[in-house]
């Protein structure tokens, strides 16, 4: 059951609100004085104050209520509070609600909207617990990721990133391959590092090839190594990849480019540890741990015969999905910041900004966007103006509603809960302007949020 504390020097009011309240399932505490408010606050779990502002007989100037706010405030700042006083002195009621009061109603109140006001705070109250649990849980699990294994100074926050690296630092251990998998600039190669700062070969060589970015014909050599004469241009014989990294891993990235020769003695390598530098006729073994990751599509190209199907099998034992970042909400403001640097701070429009454009280039775009801004900007704060992003890119976080579709209560106090009660974020969702917002706030009964 939910508790409001009602702190009023009325006696007839705090009686009328405690029955009012009753009938809706709420307890309801009453204090007299601030002193006495402020007492039971300490002393009692509340999730509501609904506060007089003037306490001494013949006394409006609401300087008591403000310092009483105030207090309250300071002990506890995310507690919603309501001002309830004959007082309208509307310049006043404005910064107060400006400083975080939920909500400004005036006496005589009406019973159904101050009911709304005060079921919808509690609603949005238990939906904004919840939301900090589950941060808090999750602060817990990444520090306890932190303390445990090595993470190579990644930078994320949300839970699907979190799932992610928890699964490649448990399977890191394993001498099994792993194929990494997600969209290009998502970050695979720095869960890649991962895998192999806590594996048993971290001590050896951590080598990468981009299958993408070499020519067909070169591939076999840069993998296994070449003679001198084996191709032309070939003056003096060269170490592969696979040499390179022995005792170590080879990280192989953009697999599904790779070609169907290289295909066939990649497999032959997984399955012994041997292979034949190109021009050569020596086998060499090596003990290498193989780490692969593509953006492709492999079971469809397997479908197309472009990709083997038992390459796939020897290379997916254990297969870790990197979400494109606008599916991992969380991470964009620390990335961000970290791009950035201490000198510059982003101001509450550009965060919005950020979390709302789509990031179709995903962290690789959100990298070179705040270098830029770095670059371009002096130190300070930067604005949502300064990002620059482009507009058609910009899209809220959630699928808005329809055109001619109006948001109901419970959308928008779903949308204030996702948003933690940021009004902008929340109206962007539901593809309202912040004013727009307001009126429906005004129109359903529901706080407005601090």
């Amino acid at each position: 059951m939910n508790t409001v504390l009602v702190i009023d020097d009325n006696a007839g009011v705090t009686a009328a609100l405690a029955l009012l309240f009753s009938l809706h399932d709420i307890h309801t505490l009453s204090a007299a004085s601030p002193a006495d408010g402020l007492a039971l606050l300490d002393g009692h779990t509340v999730d509501l104050v609904i506060q007089d502002m003037n306490f001494q007989r013949d006394t409006t100037s609401g300087d008591e209520g403000r310092a009483l706010f105030a207090a309250i405030r300071a002990r506890h700042p995310d507690l919603p509070v309501v001002l309830l006083t004959a007082w309208t002195d509307l310049a006043a009621a404005v910064a107060l609600v400006k400083a975080g009061a939920a909500d400004y109603l005036g006496k005589p109140w009406d019973d159904a909207k101050l009911l709304a006001t005060v079921k919808n705070l509690l609603e949005l109250g238990a939906a904004t617990r919840q939301l900090q649990q589950q941060a808090r849980a999750r602060r817990r699990r990444l520090d306890e990721l932190q303390s445990r294994y090595r993470l190579e100074g990644l930078v994320f926050a949300d839970a699907a990133t979190e799932r992610v690296v928890a699964l490649a630092c448990q399977v890191a251990r394993a001498d099994v391959p792993v194929l990494i998998t997600g969209p290009s600039g998502a970050g695979k190669e720095r869960i890649a590092a991962i895998v192999q700062a806590n594996s048993a070969v971290r001590d050896g060589p951590f080598v990468t090839l981009n299958c993408g970015a070499l020519p067909a014909e070169l591939v076999e050599a840069e993998l296994f190594g070449a003679e001198a004469g084996a191709y032309t241009g070939a003056a003096k014989a060269r170490a592969g990849r696979f040499e390179a990294a022995d005792g170590g891993t080879l990280f192989l990235d953009e697999i599904g480019n790779l070609p169907l020769s290289g295909q066939m003695k990649l497999l032959r390598v997984l399955e012994t540890g041997r292979f034949v530098r190109l021009g050569a006729t020596q086998e060499q073994q090596v003990q290498v741990r193989v780490i692969s990751a593509t953006n492709a599509d492999l079971p469809a190209m397997i479908a197309e015969g472009r990709f083997r199907e038992d390459l796939y099998y020897r290379l997916n034992l254990i297969e870790l999905r990197l979400p494109p970042l606008r599916e991992r909400p969380d991470d964009i403001g620390p990335l961000a910041r970290a791009f950035l640097g201490p000198d510059h701070h982003l101001t509450d429009d550009a965060a919005d900004a950020l979390q709302r454009h789509d990031w179709p280039g995903n962290v690789r775009e959100l990298k070179n966007t705040m270098q830029r801004v770095a670059l371009l900007q002096p130190a300070g704060h930067i604005s949502a103006l300064q990002l620059a992003l482009p507009a058609r890119r910009m899209a809220p976080a959630f699928a808005p509603l329809r055109a001619g579709d109006e948001p109901d209560r419970a959308s928008i106090i779903a949308a204030l809960a996702r948003a933690d009660g940021v009004v902008a974020q929340a109206a962007a969702e539901l593809g309202l302007s912040r004013q727009a917002l307001y009126r429906r706030l005004e129109r359903f009964g529901i706080g407005r949020p601090a």
